[in-house]
Parts: C-alpha cells; sequence; structure tokens
C-alpha cells in the first residue's frame, strides 16, 4: 500500500459567504491509497470552524504513515477501528483515510459501494443547491445561472425573512433554509411559521450549537422540522439531538469518514429521525463518497463540487433537477492530471 497526499486550492464560483464565515478560495486535502495498481481517493477540507487546517491533516497522516501503508485494502470498517485511537483527534483527516479506503474496497471488489451495501439507486433523493448569503440581485442571479428544483437558501442576517419574501418572487422552488446557528429561540418559533407559507421545506441549524435549552423550547413550538448541523458532529451526538431535532445532517468530514456516518445513519433511523447527509465546498471526490449513501437518505446536500470553477476529479453530475451517478466502481471518483496542486 502507498499513501500520497495532494493539497489543492479549490476556486469558488462565487464568494461563499454565510452566518459565520465567507471565502473565495476553499483548501482541500486528497488522499490517495495505491494497491496493486489500483487507486482509491478520499478528500478533507480545511475548516476554521472546526478547528482543522491541511497541514494539521497532513502533520498526523504523516506520522502514522507505516500502519497506514500496512493496510491490504480488504476491510475499511476493520481498517477505521484499527487507526481510530491515532487520528480520533482529527475528524477530518480520519475521514479523508476512510473514504480512501472504502473506495479502494469497492474498486478491488469491482462494484460500487451502495451495491456491495446492499441497496439500489430506485429511490434517491435529489439535492439542494446552495445560495450564499449576498445582495438579493446577486441571489436571484445565482439561482438564474443553475436553474434547479431545490435551493437551500443561507439566512443569518437582520432582513432574513426580506431574502426569502423577495427570492420567492422568482422561482416556484422548493426552498430549505439554513440559519447557521444565527436565531435565538423566538425568532425561530416566529420565522418558521412565516417561512413554512412560502414553500420552505425544513429550518436547519436555527440555532448555535450548543443551546440545548432552547432547542427543547423551538422543538416544541416550531411549525417546521428541525435539522440538526453543528448540533450533530461525531456518533454520540445522533441520540442527543433526539427530541430536540426531527434529523441530523451527518457530514463526513465532522463523524470521521463513511464507516461512522452509516453508523449514524443506522441510529437515526431507529430513533424515528429524517437523515441527511450534507457536504462542504468540495471537490467531486468527496461528493462521491456522499452519492453511495443516497439509497439510506430523505435528504442530501451534495452540491459541493458545481459551486468550483476547478473540481479535479469526476463524478456524480448534476443535471435536468437529478443526479446522474458516477460510472465506476467504488466511490466512483476519478482524479483528473491535468488540475495542478496548491503551491
Amino acid at each position: 500500500m502507498k499513501m500520497t497526499l495532494r493539497t489543492y486550492d479549490l476556486k469558488l464560483k462565487h464568494t461563499f459567504k454565510i452566518a459565520h464565515d465567507q471565502r473565495d478560495i476553499q483548501k482541500t486535502l486528497i488522499l490517495e491509497l495505491a494497491h496493486e495498481g489500483i487507486s482509491g481517493y478520499g478528500e478533507a477540507t480545511a475548516s476554521n470552524y472546526y478547528g482543522y487546517s491541511i497541514d494539521g491533516m497532513v502533520e498526523i497522516l504523516e506520522s502514522h504513515r507505516d500502519e497506514i501503508e500496512k493496510y491490504t485494502g480488504m476491510n475499511p470498517e476493520k481498517f477505521w477501528e484499527e487507526m481510530k485511537s491515532n487520528l480520533s483527534s482529527n475528524s477530518f483527516a480520519q475521514c479523508a483515510l476512510d473514504v480512501a479506503a472504502h473506495d479502494l474496497f469497492g474498486k478491488m471488489k469491482g462494484q460500487p459501494l451502495y451495491r456491495i451495501w446492499g441497496t439500489n439507486l430506485s429511490a434517491i433523493p435529489t439535492t439542494n443547491y446552495t445560495i450564499g448569503i449576498d445582495t438579493i440581485e446577486k441571489m436571484v442571479e445565482k439561482m438564474g445561472e443553475f436553474p434547479w428544483p431545490m435551493y437551500k437558501i443561507k439566512l443569518g442576517t437582520s432582513e432574513d425573512l426580506g431574502i426569502i419574501i423577495a427570492l420567492r418572487k422568482h422561482t416556484d422552488a422548493v426552498f430549505r433554509v439554513d440559519a447557521n446557528g444565527a436565531w435565538g429561540i423566538e425568532e425561530t418559533i416566529n420565522n418558521s411559521r412565516a417561512l413554512k407559507k412560502m414553500n420552505v421545506e425544513f429550518i436547519e441549524q436555527p440555532m448555535r450549537a450548543a443551546n440545548w435549552v432552547g432547542m427543547k423550547e423551538v422543538f416544541a413550538k416550531s411549525e417546521l422540522p428541525l435539522i440538526a448541523d453543528e448540533s450533530c458532529v461525531t456518533e454520540e451526538y445522533v441520540e442527543k439531538c433526539h427530541n430536540y431535532f426531527h434529523g441530523v445532517n451527518i457530514k463526513l468530514m465532522k463523524c470521521g469518514g463513511l464507516t461512522p456516518a452509516r453508523r449514524m445513519i443506522s441510529k437515526a433511523k431507529s430513533l424515528g429521525m429524517k437523515v441527511m447527509v450534507g457536504c462542504m465546498t468540495e471537490s467531486s471526490v468527496g461528493i462521491s463518497a456522499i452519492s453511495q449513501l443516497l439509497p439510506a437518505l430523505d435528504y442530501v446536500d451534495m452540491d459541493g463540487a458545481v459551486l468550483i470553477s476547478n473540481d479535479m476529479a469526476e463524478g456524480p453530475k448534476l443535471k435536468n433537477g437529478q443526479i446522474m451517478m458516477p460510472d465506476g466502481n467504488g466511490s466512483g471518483t476519478r482524479l483528473l492530471s491535468r488540475l495542478k496542486t496548491a503551491d
């Protein structure tokens, strides 16, 4: 087994602004595991919010290179458990390694992961397309550039309801709103009533992640479903979110990869909660891994690669309101050689 680490600067098509962040460039790490002429790929992006840098991910992975390169490629779940104590302090690095191990495993088996897991693509949710905080004119322009049946609207301003009212004049598409923890208790309750009348499907992370007392009250009074994002990080958070949120948004980098994400999906379903898997601003390497989970999901947010202008990989495509799955084994991703790594 050989591990190769590459870093890239992903260039966003538009400045991406949410309640607690703004960026034009997203740094990302692509991890390759190569064995007997077959390569598997995983990805993790830098995150100021969660405190993970590319340098930190590279450092911890390099420090365990010997253990990683002993992997035979045939049991990614067991490999995750074996590496857990080494990488648990950095879930993003853990994710890159786990996704690469799964991709390699599927390619060695000659099957896509979803088929190995015993699922099929007969019924899968469509993804939303994300519109970051901007002027109304720019937000309308972004929707016009990418006509789609479902948009996630980033909120967290003093004019949030006005934004939805203005955007609703330009499309009949379903809206999802994501406040990224910017609202208060009464604000969330009142907004839920108003947004329900404007064909909003659910509210994602209305309040700060640690505001469990507030979420209990909001959960009892909200007129729209509430989906946890920043409040649901790793496996133990799923049960904690029960009776505070109606569903959870699982992100592979937050929880440490496909191995724990699949357990989180099962746990959430056993509790009667809705299950969403979301993405960061990432390339088709990470998005391809998410696509393999589609048969198990109620909602999905996997538009990360279409928000960037220099995707270094091939994977799922969004076309005519549908997800076009990658044509390949493992996660279905393929790295393109024509793009340069970060300086």
